[in-house]
This record gives structure tokens, sequence and C-alpha cells, in this order.
């Protein structure tokens, strides 16, 4: 159970990461450090997408889930269960990365326009 929570826990923040980098740029106008953070996350996720690499928070909710001995398909709880549908979309590869391309355009945008 201890294992299994853990990995929920590592799903919960794993959609966490995605929304920061959809939605980053908001806070990261207002404060620099933000800023600085989420531009790392967006290349870092790029350099994901186009090596055709996996993120490690996934290698981690996989290693807890088989430390939980955790095989069926319905293994967490409601949220957590729905949290991983948008988590791991199945998407082909170009998708994916054509998402990562357009959130890293709109928030280099967000950073670098002119303000009115």
């Amino acid at each position: 159970m201890f294992y299994q929570t853990l990995a929920d826990i590592v799903v919960v923040v794993h959609l966490g990461w995605i929304l920061f980098l959809i939605f980053g740029a908001i806070p990261g106008r207002r404060w620099r450090w933000v800023r600085w953070l989420h531009l790392g996350a967006l290349a870092f996720s790029v350099a994901l997408q186009s090596c055709s690499w996996i993120c490690p928070l996934t290698y981690l909710e996989v290693w807890l889930r088989s430390l939980a001995g955790n095989v069926e398909a319905y293994h967490s709880g409601f949220i957590t269960h729905y949290a991983e549908r948008l988590v791991y979309a199945r998407l082909p590869r170009r998708a994916e990365l054509g998402a990562t391309i357009i959130i890293v355009v709109a928030s280099l945008w967000a950073y670098f326009a002119p303000r009115r």
C-alpha cells in the first residue's frame, strides 16, 4: 500500500509538472525566478520529446508500482486513475512534439512580446 500511494503521488506531481509546462508563463511573467525555472523545464521537455526519451517521473512511477506488485488495470483511486489518462495520453509522437513546440512558442511570446 505504501508504494502504491507513492506511485499515485508521482502521477499527481507529473500532472502538476505538465500543467506548469503549459501555464508556467503566467506566473513567469511576474516572477523572474519562475520564468527561468519554466524556460528550463520547457528546454528539458523539448529534449525529452525530440530525443524520444521517457520522463524520469514515468520511470519512477513504474518502479514504485512494480514494488507494490500492482498489475491491475484500475490500480489506484478514482482521481489518480483519470490523472494517469491525462499524463499518459496515447498520442502520436508527432502530435506530442507539435504540442510541445506550440507550448514553447506561446510561452516565449508571453515572455518576450512587447507589453502594452
